[in-house]
């Protein structure tokens, strides 16, 4: 892997996380660039290669206060008008990066349970959150039904990259099998799956990878990629 391959995946996964460069973890997980592809033979330490490519280095996040967390998770409930799930919360994140993360509240706060009942005892000290109070109390009373454990996995899909001939399709679907077999009716040559990256925001990266190859458009979802075009796709697993 080349130092500018390693460079554009920087800025892509900055471009898809609101401006915020990847750590060593999230550069690993994601894109499968481990510190063996960088350290020691293009930079000494991971910041040098956030400021080559454009970037101040990550600085290490102090851990959040209580209070801190729980003020502003009031806040997202008064403005959703109701419990974010772990997914929202990310999705918020996009908008907001200040916004302290769903594993910041886990490792600071516990698990779903715990965090209601510190964030009802939370409310009920302070007489302006009572309209919060009252969110958490109904969905307290609520328990997560079939239908709504099935709305959630439905936000969960594929962005996959396809070969017909010559030309490469950058599409959206949940279910990556079914979309294969049905554009093999449609298409007139064998087309052939090369990867997909799993996300819980698929038209999001669909339109990110139509934005970054636009240039190299030729008709609706295809495009006349070049081989390295092809790599940088294939180093996104998951986002």
């Amino acid at each position: 892997m080349t130092k500018e391959e390693i460079i554009e995946t920087i800025r892509a996964m900055a471009a898809a996380n609101g401006g915020q460069p990847p750590g060593v973890t999230r550069l690993r997980r994601e894109a499968g660039i481990k510190s063996s592809d960088w350290c020691g033979r293009y930079w000494a330490r991971w910041g040098d290669a956030l400021r080559e490519a454009g970037f101040r280095p990550n600085r290490w996040k102090k851990g959040y206060e209580e209070d801190y967390l729980l003020r502003r998770l009031a806040s997202l409930l008064r403005e959703m008008g109701r419990v974010p799930t772990a997914p929202e919360l990310q999705l918020k994140r996009r908008s907001d990066p200040t916004l302290p993360s769903d594993k910041a509240y886990r490792d600071r706060l516990g698990g779903k349970a715990a965090l209601m009942a510190k964030l009802r005892a939370y409310c009920k000290c302070r007489p302006a959150l009572r309209d919060v109070l009252a969110i958490c109390d109904a969905a307290a009373q609520t328990p997560p039904t079939p239908s709504r454990a099935a709305n959630n996995a439905e936000r969960d899909g594929y962005v996959y990259l396809l070969r017909s001939g010559r030309f490469y399709k950058i599409g959206r679907t949940n279910c990556v099998g079914r979309r294969e077999r049905e554009l093999a009716l449609l298409l007139p040559q064998q087309a052939r799956r090369l990867h997909t990256i799993k996300t819980d925001d698929p038209a999001g990266v669909e339109a990110y990878w139509h934005r970054r190859f636009a240039a190299r458009r030729k008709n609706g979802e295809f495009f006349e990629l070049r081989a390295e075009d092809v790599s940088a796709f294939k180093r996104w697993r998951r986002i």
